[in-house]
């Protein structure tokens, strides 16, 4: 079946310029130096490996024709990205990017550089009250009225030569992203809010976050049970697990999945012969370098001095005096800030926040910054009884006491 509309005029664009040497990404870079931002996204695989594999990057200067866009390909011969990354550290330009967390690992991971400074489109939209991680393509409808097709979505990128359909699909990740980064940099602008998006933007680009330290990959286990013993043993798998695949590049759960390293926590072997009796060990896991290092594991787990055992995240708020009515009130006053501030309910406050609020504790997101500003300040006077809550047509009014 052929292309409908609106998408069959992707096939009827010029194929998009491809870099494919160090000195052509140079000479772009260049030029880009030039020009207040760039829009950037990336093309990656990452089902069979550890680290994603980046396989096309999509660059656009300002302007409204693809001629000002290009896409570079990482896995051309002899091509270095050190250009590119040279780009990523100028502060003269912006970066924009949409839903910026996996390209910014990414690029950490390959070149050791978080872009910056950094504007990332979804994060923009939700301050200017597009609602929660709003997607690429409602965004480019809601501001362009254009459309764009993702049918290559799940594309195999790493497949050379790519297709001239492929390539104009990239690239429309890019040219479209233009037009939204400066409706949505002047809708900042005008409202005072592009402070706001600066503070949202500081969880992206420290650099920090975009390093695994293998000892404290267990934190993010779904665990089933606190004692020391048994969260020793859990480190140190889990830490086994982490190196293991990032030596090799594969997936965690190419190693162990979850399950199993649970289970291989409690039923704690000794011997490769203990080990074949789990049931959910992958074939895999039980021989091998992987099954030696699970044994190693447990037989650290089990050594480990009482003093250094992991201790386990705290446990929830204690919300046995939270206040049911205040919390429901709560519920009402954030409807209508969030309505007032055009930004979404859960960018200022999570339902966990509230009823934290309506059980005394005072020191969550949502009191500080512009958080706070726009809903914090009402809430804490709204549980010291300052302020009262009363209908008025279809909105809520508050009423100082």
């Amino acid at each position: 079946m052929g292309p409908t509309q609106p998408f069959a005029r992707f096939l009827n664009r010029p194929v998009p310029e491809t870099l494919t040497t160090t000195d052509a990404l140079a000479a772009f870079c260049v030029r880009a130096a030039t020009v207040p931002y760039v829009t950037v996204d990336t093309e990656f695989l990452r089902e069979r490996t550890y680290y994603a594999q980046l396989c096309l990057v999509q660059i656009a200067l300002p302007g409204d024709t693809d001629e000002t866009a290009v896409l570079v390909d990482p896995l051309a011969d002899g091509m270095s990205l050190a250009p590119l990354f040279a780009l990523f550290r100028n502060t003269d330009v912006v970066k924009v990017f949409h839903a910026a967390r996996q390209d910014l690992e990414i690029f950490h991971v390959v070149g050791d550089v978080v872009p910056a400074p950094l504007f990332d489109t979804q994060i923009a939209a939700m301050v200017c009250g597009y609602g929660d991680q709003v997607g690429y393509e409602t965004l480019v409808r809601k501001i362009t009225q254009s459309g764009v097709d993702k049918s290559s979505r799940f594309t195999d990128w790493s497949r050379r030569p790519l297709s001239k359909t492929q390539k104009s699909y990239a690239l429309a990740d890019v040219t479209y992203l233009r037009q939204v980064y400066e409706h949505l940099a002047n809708q900042l602008q005008a409202s005072g809010r592009t402070a706001w998006m600066q503070e949202e933007l500081s969880a992206l680009t420290n650099s920090d976050d975009y390093i695994v330290d293998p000892s404290e990959s267990w934190r993010r286990l779904k665990l089933r049970g606190n004692s020391g013993p048994f969260l020793s043993i859990v480190r140190e798998l889990a830490a086994f697990r982490e190196r293991f695949a990032q030596n090799r590049n594969i997936p965690r759960n190419r190693v162990i999945k979850d399950d199993a390293l649970m289970e291989v926590a409690s039923s704690k072997p000794r011997t490769l012969e203990d080990l074949g009796k789990s049931r959910l060990l992958l074939r895999e896991a039980r021989r091998g370098d992987i099954a030696q290092g699970l044994l190693q594991a447990v037989a650290k787990g089990l050594k480990a001095d009482p003093r250094d055992f992991p201790k386990p995240a705290p446990a929830g708020r204690d919300r046995s005096a939270m206040n049911p009515a205040l919390a429901d009130l709560l519920r009402v006053l954030l409807k209508a800030k969030a309505e007032k501030a055009g930004v979404a309910q859960k960018l200022i406050a999570s339902a966990p926040d509230l009823d934290d609020i309506a059980s005394g504790c005072h020191d969550g997101l949502w009191s500080r910054g512009w958080r706070r500003e726009v809903f914090g300040e009402d809430a804490l006077a709204l549980t010291r009884g300052e302020i009262a809550l009363s209908a008025e047509g279809q909105s809520v009014k508050i009423i100082r006491l």
